[in-house]
């Protein structure tokens, strides 16, 4: 395992140092401040988003995105509920289980948590978001439904998953599926992301 003075944790919410990853995460993309992520920060941020990368050896390796369900860019509702939007370590970095450290600076960032909340994905193409990587911090299903995507990989059809770990209490969250099913805009790199160019009010269908 690293030593602890090999591995750093910082919150890069409000530092324009780090700004790029406010915007691309740790993915090989261009900066760009597109509007839909500018908006949705701009208002996340003061009722409590949070996003933290992980620094080995002076690297960014693991990027982990959360806020209140009330801030929260997934339609997840709940009291005293924390929705982790993001938990990525990049493949070269697997097996020092930064994962987990995320997990738990997370935790330890929502003392008043009742519990954490996130979606996971059955059978969709992306390796993101994927519920067998959600199950190995904790988490369990409460909820699912089975969509397929309008515009890409047609007829395909995968699950969402609707994820719960608690901390104080069992008292699981709600989420809204309808509004599920018009995918989501505050980070274009979200398997669920709608973009602009899709005129159609839903990205997903029900089955």
């Amino acid at each position: 395992m690293p030593s602890d003075l090999d591995v750093s944790i910082v919150d890069i919410t409000e530092d324009r140092q780090f700004e790029r990853f406010l915007y691309r995460c740790l993915a090989p993309m261009p900066f760009r401040k597109y509007r839909t992520r500018r908006n949705y920060l701009e208002a996340a941020i003061p009722q409590g988003f949070r996003k933290k990368i992980l620094f080995f050896k002076g690297t960014p390796v693991g990027t982990i995105e959360f806020a209140p369900a009330n801030a929260s860019g997934y339609p997840i509702m709940g009291e005293e509920v924390v929705v982790l939007h993001c938990l990525w370590v990049l493949r070269k970095a697997k097996g020092y289980r930064f994962g987990t450290q995320l997990v738990n600076e997370m935790i330890r960032d929502s003392p008043r948590a009742i519990g954490l909340a996130t979606i996971g994905l059955d059978h969709h193409w992306s390796p993101w978001l994927k519920t067998s990587q959600m199950e190995l911090y904790g988490f369990k299903t409460i909820d699912s439904i089975t969509v397929s995507h309008k515009t890409k990989h047609i007829g395909e059809r995968f699950t969402i998953h609707l994820m719960w770990l608690p901390l104080q209490s069992d008292n699981p969250p709600t989420w809204n599926t309808t509004q599920l099913l018009q995918g989501i805009d505050f980070c274009m790199a979200n398997p669920l992301y709608h973009p602009q160019s899709l005129k159609t009010l839903e990205l997903l269908q029900r089955w």
